[in-house]
């Protein structure tokens, strides 16, 4: 057999899906909840680094945003809630975009 395709190549591919896979799965979530990081990694399965790097990536393209600082109910510690759902985002005050 005379395969053509490099193992690496394979691999990429089966990353980048996994890759997509999460990062659905993380905006599907946080369509209809409002949780903490650590909240969500458990709620869908994917490691909470995973969550950091995706939630960065959703922020700088709008799609994401922190609504509130609490206490998170699985840590005890203050945490940022997020959510992917735009119709609690919270707007901005026209008058803080002049400076």
């Amino acid at each position: 057999m005379n395969n053509k395709t490099p193992t690496n190549s394979l691999n990429m591919q089966g990353k980048d899906k996994a890759v997509k896979n999460q990062l659905q799965t993380i905006f599907q979530y946080l369509s209809k909840h409002v949780v903490t990081a650590t909240m969500l990694s458990e709620a869908t399965g994917v490691p909470q680094k995973n969550i950091c790097r995706y939630k960065k990536d959703l922020e700088k393209r709008g799609l994401l945003m922190e609504i509130e600082k609490k206490y998170c109910k699985k840590t005890g510690f203050r945490a940022w809630y997020i959510t992917t759902d735009e119709t609690k985002f919270i707007k901005a005050d026209p008058q803080l975009k002049l400076f």
